[in-house]
């Protein structure tokens, strides 16, 4: 072979053994774990659209609700759920607040009545059988004071009684001084008034008829016998209530018990006296639940400057509880509350919007304490809130039915939080 033919076989060689190794050099490199990296997605995790901060490390069915698991891809942004241009913000009427940990002052305004302070009742009987000469007060519901008389009332006990210590008001010797004593601690115990004591005293004369007076300011509140009538022994004859202090039965909800402490102040307005504030505090939580309204009465002692207030009367009472320790909370208008689940609508600042699930608990002044799903200082929407959620729930719908297929249903998660 000779020189020209040699240097055609060698160039020939050449680009046959090129075109070879391009091929093979592509054949490998198309087929490495590095190039499918480059030109494929790597799933992070799995994740339901309707709880995003929940995660999944394998693929199947949402245990929150019936549908595929959604994969999240390492080349993908978090974003926000919705999307809303600043036209569309203005149409909604969006504003926003923040979440803020303050301390709520847990009070609570209840409507109650008045009645009588049963601590301040005094009842006047008589302790021997006689009957009733004048009576003095001949009404229910009158007013007396301390010392007025009420009735005058003849007993033959308390005439034997008087005859007896006036026979011994000049006994000299210690053995009559003592005598004396024990009958005139008889006629307390016969329950012959003081004053008539110290009037026999003094007139060394007995009356037939026994003056009883009133033991307290108030108001005869049972008048139980009538002038002439004859009384057995310790038949009640009055009923007197005094209005120095009052009490006062207010129907509170059994979910906010726990709000109205023992002894806890409260203030008391009346309608029959606008812009009158009495002060008093509870007494007690009567053991008397309302099935039909779920309501626990509570007593209230209200001091009565110038016994203003009357039995029968509606008051609002507004109870005082201590201060709490500070706590997470929004405008309660931010929280929307369904069956099954509260959520708040949490702003990016880009005009982008998350629908985060919360944890709410009381509420208290125009607040909602919230017990997790939130951070001091997010910035929430107040307003337009609801076609915000009804955006992003339509949203995930199409999310889950353009979602690719995931595996078998029966297969097993394990969720992380990372």
């Amino acid at each position: 072979m000779n020189r020209p033919q040699l240097l055609v076989a060698f160039v020939v060689t050449l680009a046959i053994g090129a075109t070879l190794g391009f091929g093979f050099t592509h054949w490998f490199s198309k087929d490495s774990p590095s190039a499918a990296a480059e030109v494929g997605h790597r799933i992070l995790y799995w994740h339901d659209p309707m709880k995003p901060d929940v995660k999944f490390d394998k693929p199947g069915k949402s245990p929150f609700m019936d549908m595929d698991l959604v994969p999240v891809y390492a080349d993908e942004v978090p974003g926000p759920q919705v999307r809303v241009n600043s036209a569309a913000t203005q149409n909604f009427g969006v504003r926003l607040g923040k979440v803020a940990r303050i301390s709520l002052e847990s009070q609570l305004t209840a409507v109650g009545s008045v009645s009588f302070d049963e601590d301040l009742l005094e009842v006047v009987q008589s302790r021997v059988a006689g009957y009733v000469q004048k009576l003095h007060v001949k009404s229910n519901l009158q007013p007396v004071k301390r010392g007025q008389p009420l009735a005058d009332v003849v007993a033959p006990a308390w005439i034997s009684a008087q005859e007896e210590y006036l026979s011994l008001l000049g006994a000299q010797s210690l053995r009559g001084r003592e005598i004396r004593d024990s009958a005139r601690q008889r006629l307390k115990v016969l329950g012959v008034p003081e004053p008539a004591i110290r009037q026999l005293e003094e007139t060394r004369k007995v009356v037939s008829a026994t003056t009883i007076y009133a033991p307290i300011d108030g108001v005869i509140t049972e008048l139980a016998v009538r002038e002439g009538a004859a009384i057995a022994e310790g038949a009640p004859l009055f009923r007197l209530n005094s209005l120095h202090k009052v009490w006062a039965i207010a129907q509170v909800p059994e979910t906010q018990v726990s709000a109205v402490p023992r002894d806890a102040k409260v203030s008391v307005s009346a309608t029959a006296w606008p812009g009158v504030q009495f002060q008093g505090h509870v007494l007690a939580i009567l053991p008397d639940l309302d099935p039909a309204t779920r309501t626990l009465p509570v007593r209230v002692e209200i001091e009565n400057d110038g016994a203003r207030l009357l039995p029968g009367m509606f008051v609002t009472l507004e109870f005082a509880a201590p201060k709490a320790a500070p706590q997470l909370v929004v405008p309660s208008e931010a929280v929307i509350a369904t069956g099954t689940r509260a959520v708040v609508i949490v702003s990016r600042g880009d005009a982008g919007y998350d629908v985060r699930e919360i944890t709410a608990g009381a509420e208290s002044g125009g607040n909602t304490v919230i017990l997790s799903g939130l951070e001091e200082g997010e910035a929430i929407v107040l307003s337009g809130q609801f076609l915000i959620d009804s955006e992003a729930s339509i949203k995930s719908a199409i999310s889950r039915l353009s979602a690719p297929e995931a595996a078998p249903a029966g297969h097993d998660h394990a969720g992380s939080n990372p």
